[in-house]
Formats: C-alpha cells, structure tokens, sequence
C-alpha cells in the first residue's frame, strides 16, 4: 500500500507496518510503531538511507498540557536543544503541511525499559546530570521522563524535540530522577 500521508483522511494510529509514506519527494516504509506521546506518534521506518523515526503530530486532547502549533514548536525546540548542546537525534526532514517529522534513528534501548526491566540505570544519572546542566544553561526544561531517552554506544541521547523555559520544580532533581529510580 502507498500513499501520501494526509493527516485529515488518514488518522495517525492507522498507519500500519508495511505502508509507504511519501515524504517531500522521499519514500519511507513504516516497520512498527515506537510509541506516542502528548505530541505525536513516532514510528520506525526504512528508508533509502538506512533506518529514521516518522513522527506524526496528532492533536489528540492533553487535559495537562496546552499546545500551540506543534509542528513549529518541534522545528523550534529542535533548535533550541541542537544550540544547547543536548545530544538529540538529527533532524533530517519535515513537512509543516502534514505535520511530519523526519528524524536520525538512534537504536538501543530506551531508559524505562532498563528501569522496567530492573536493570540498575545509575552509571546514566551522572550523563543525564550533565544534559540537564546543559539545559538549565541554556534556561531550558526537558521532558525527563525515561521513555525520552535511548542509550546506545554508552552515549544517553534525548529523543524528544520537546523543551520550555527552565523552571526548577520541572528539573531532573526535582521532577524527573524519580522516574528514572523507581
């Protein structure tokens, strides 16, 4: 099956393995879906060059957070982090129209596995202590919940574009290393 992703006609969760999604002139086969948050849908897809991860926005309701334009805050925020210094994956495309993110896949596993796992995730915290340096230097939160995170070649990757201005209560110390310890 191809198509080109229409987000009106063809909602996000019916993507399925195996369609072809055409993405400004460049052809992607979805493998599995990822996972999905508050923002989008992420999926893992093969692509002439090798593995990315589609991220579809959806506009789903969220009683807890309040967006704007998606789309661009993504495009923003991945500027925001890229200059701060946070390793994140590379955005390699993007449609505004469709709302579609084209991003580096970055493989191994994500933080709350290993936590679900009882795998002891300690030798992370000193990584993600110097990310969220980085980012309170650059006066910036990120999401610190373990799914948002991958590591892979003993390197800790934020996979998320998602950040806001700094705010303590919302810091790894403060909001995020429960999850990572539980």
């Amino acid at each position: 099956m191809k198509f080109v992703c229409d987000r009106i006609n063809t909602p996000m969760r019916n993507v399925n393995p195996n369609d072809k999604i055409v993405i400004n002139n460049n052809e992607y086969q979805i493998i599995k879906l990822l996972g999905h948050g508050k923002g989008g849908y992420s999926y893992l897809a093969s692509s002439i060059n090798g593995l990315v991860v589609i991220k579809m926005i959806h506009h789903e309701p969220c009683d807890y957070y309040q967006f704007g334009n998606k789309i661009e805050a993504e495009l923003y925020d991945y500027e925001r982090l890229f200059k701060a210094g946070i390793r994140i994956p590379r955005l390699l495309d993007f449609d505004k129209e469709q709302e579609i993110i084209i991003k580096e896949y970055i493989a191994g596993p994500v933080i709350k596995e290993l936590v679900d796992n009882n795998v002891n995730v300690e030798q992370y915290i000193e990584l993600i202590q110097e990310m969220a340096l980085l980012a309170k230097k650059a006066n910036l939160n990120i999401d610190y919940y373990p799914t948002n995170f991958v590591v892979s070649n003993n390197q800790l990757f934020y996979i998320d574009y998602e950040c806001n201005e700094y705010m303590e209560e919302y810091s790894f110390e403060v909001w995020g290393k429960k999850y990572w310890l539980d």
